[in-house]
């Protein structure tokens, strides 16, 4: 720590967005930077707490933030990337659009501004691909072990990237013709460049990870197949099932679930389609239903294709303006969220529950919908819906977006080619280290969780290719002594 007072003597300084009327332009990422010089200043706010919860309590990867924030402070970025890759396989990922948990429980934050945690974290990356100080890792000797991983988003590609770099040979087989997972077609351009993600693949495609794009396991190859041809396989093909609304009216034209809109073919297959193929909110009255990042997402998208407004609605209460009390620090807040989208120009309403969908000539025209009132918890959590008397009222909408999040994994394919069991949440059932319920098969990410951060599904694949090795050396020293 250069500065003992920085905490005390500098402010905290946000980048920012670019100005709505340029970005709404666009699909460019919206976050502007700082400076290297604005960053030294930010990084040198971290204070060398006597313990790191910014480490311990706020960061699923356990990153080393106060070393690497000191070593920024005083000009030594190369080192500070070194010692932020050797727990971040993806810190341009996380750098964009994680929601910065750490810094949530910032000590500085407890009664302050948090350190600018993520803008450092971007920065060094984006630092080391330009100054030439990502080279191709050089993979330890191999040693056998051929792994196949199921899905390309955040947690497979970090499942491939570590035991490749362990020394495995990893396959990973995509069902869409891109890779990239949810990273491509859950995550609107203007949050995270594809170039990006297209970045670190082709990094790891130079490193020796092969990818099958366009190939789905349970269509295009059996799982059977994959247990014989791989001596381990990983499934970390996310919690894709989307919660339905089952009112009257479901059925109209116009109402579609969100990852629909913001993942349509061309962004699956990687190739301009026809205008007729893809959903378009131009000219459109849209209503979001669902009050979540997708939901967000969906109301950004809108905007830029030139939609007429947008409406947000959600069933949850309104959170309150800052942290709950309920939520103490170094804990993950309750509280109200904006996002770069909301800011663009979109109404937001809360306690409003959806009774039917209103149609005419066959498709949706709007809803009918209801006020409610919660029930909470003694911790102050919302935990029981009741409608309120007389608070009925309707909703013009043509364009409807269902974005009230996920049930688990898709129950096809994958999931029934491999006869993989599931728990009472939809997800794939595991042990605690990963392992199915078919042997030789292991799952993390979403698809073992559910829906979650991206830097949990980060740490997951880690987490569980470094279990997965440890399994195929255990393997390979009995096939020793058999024989």
């Amino acid at each position: 720590m250069g500065n003992p007072r920085g905490f005390l003597e500098i402010k905290r300084e946000d980048p920012g967005y670019r100005p709505v009327k340029e970005r709404v332009g666009d699909y460019d990422e919206v976050e502007r930077r700082l400076t290297p010089e604005e960053i030294e200043r930010q990084a040198a706010r971290c204070m060398d707490c006597g313990v790191p919860f910014c480490h311990g309590c706020g960061c699923p990867l356990a990153n080393y933030i106060p070393e690497w924030n000191a070593l920024v402070g005083d000009g030594h970025w190369k080192e500070a990337l070194e010692l932020l890759s050797a727990t971040n396989n993806f810190p341009e990922f996380t750098g964009r659009i994680c929601p910065a948990p750490c810094e949530a429980s910032c000590t500085v934050g407890l009664h302050g501004d948090p350190v600018t945690i993520r803008q450092i974290e971007r920065e060094l990356v984006e630092r080391g691909f330009a100054e030439g100080w990502i080279p191709l890792a050089q993979p330890a000797p191999r040693k056998g072990g051929k792994v196949a991983v199921v899905g390309s988003g955040p947690a497979g590609l970090a499942v491939a990237d570590t035991l490749n770099k362990l020394g495995r040979d990893v396959t990973v087989y995509e069902r869409d013709g891109v890779i990239g997972g949810l990273l491509r077609r859950g995550i609107p351009e203007f949050k995270l460049d594809k170039e990006i993600v297209a970045r670190r693949v082709a990094l790891m495609r130079a490193e020796g990870v092969k990818f099958e794009p366009g190939v789905a396991v349970g269509i295009d190859l059996s799982g059977s197949y994959l247990l014989k041809r791989f001596d381990a396989v990983a499934i970390a093909c996310g919690a894709e099932e989307p919660r339905d609304l089952k009112v009257s009216g479901r059925g109209l034209d116009g109402i579609h679930f969100a990852m629909d809109f913001l993942a349509p073919p061309s962004v699956r297959s990687g190739k301009r389609m026809a205008e007729a193929d893809e959903i378009s909110a131009k000219g459109k009255k849209v209503l979001v239903i669902g009050g979540g990042d997708t939901g967000s997402d969906c109301v950004g998208t809108s905007i830029r294709q030139g939609a007429k407004s947008v409406v947000q609605i959600e069933i949850m209460p309104e959170p309150p303006p800052e942290r709950s009390e309920h939520t103490p620090w170094p804990d993950w807040p309750y509280e109200k969220r904006t996002s770069s989208s909301h800011k663009e120009g979109c109404e937001r309403m809360w306690n409003v529950m959806t009774e039917e969908f209103v149609g005419k000539n066959g498709g949706v025209v709007g809803i009918k919908a209801a006020r409610v009132e919660w029930e909470t918890a003694a911790d102050g959590h919302p935990v029981k819906p009741t409608k309120t008397p007389n608070s009925e009222f309707q909703l013009d909408a043509d364009l409807i977006f269902l974005a009230m999040g996920f049930t688990g994994v898709r129950k096809n394919d994958v999931v029934e080619s491999l006869g993989l069991a599931l728990d009472e949440r939809g997800n794939v059932e595991t042990d605690d280290v990963g392992a199915t319920s078919v042997d030789g098969v292991y799952a993390a990410g979403d698809a073992a969780t559910g829906a979650s951060l991206v830097v949990r599904a980060i740490a997951a694949g880690r987490n569980l290719a470094f279990e997965m090795d440890k399994r195929l050396d255990a393997i390979a020293a009995c096939a020793c002594c058999c024989h």
